[in-house]
């Protein structure tokens, strides 16, 4: 007898396939900070004071400080004496005033007013070299010598006004006798300093 079951009418799993989308999910390519930290210490060079000595000691700047503290200590102002040793010092013997403030580390208004100072003691000379617009500040040979006699000056001028006082006073008064004993002071002083100038033209007139 033929076999009437009916065929396996199952109807074929058609479902499709599970198409989820695998996670795709782009992945994080952000390149992570590598930046080396700046541990760096932060420059805590303070900026250089006025005249301050920079670099390698320098004996010759040193010598030059060292000899201003000496006139100023004796009543000079700091800036002038600094030009008048910077000028003792120079081979040349003049220095213009950009010299001047490059060596000794000063603004060129500071050089300004202590070559004024110094030229009103005559101390120092402005001269302007044949060929060249810029000035140069010169020492005089005789300086020191020119100083004394100025000094000399200024006494005389000095012990006039004091023999002046004692008139005022009455010479008989404790006062007018102290001023008379000022003035024989300025007046020994006075003429021992012409007696040494004229000392030293001799000294100075000797071969050797």
């Amino acid at each position: 007898m033929p076999d009437t079951t009916a065929p396996d009418a199952t109807v074929p799993d058609t479902t499709a396939p599970d198409a989820t989308v695998p996670d795709t999910a782009v992945p994080d390519t952000t390149v992570p900070d590598t930046t080396v930290p700046d541990t760096t210490a932060p420059d805590a060079t303070a900026p250089d004071a006025p005249g301050q000595l920079t670099g390698p000691k320098d004996p010759l700047f040193d010598y030059v400080e060292r000899f201003t503290s000496v006139l100023v200590a004796a009543g000079f102002p700091p800036m002038p004496a600094r030009v008048f040793v910077a000028l003792m010092l120079a081979d040349s013997g003049r220095l213009t005033a950009a010299e001047l403030a490059g060596t000794l580390r000063i603004s060129p208004a500071a050089v300004s007013g202590a070559v004024r100072y110094l030229i009103q003691l005559g101390m120092v000379h402005k001269e302007r070299v044949p060929g060249s617009r810029r000035d140069y500040y010169r020492m005089p040979g005789n300086m020191w010598d020119n100083l004394i006699r100025m000094r000399d000056q200024v006494m005389t001028r000095w012990t006039a006004l004091v023999r002046e006082g004692i008139d005022l006073v009455g010479p008989d008064t404790p006062a007018g006798a102290r001023l008379a004993e000022q003035a024989a002071f300025l007046e020994f002083v006075s003429k021992e300093l012409s007696d040494v100038l004229a000392r030293w033209e001799r000294y100075r007139a000797v071969p050797g």
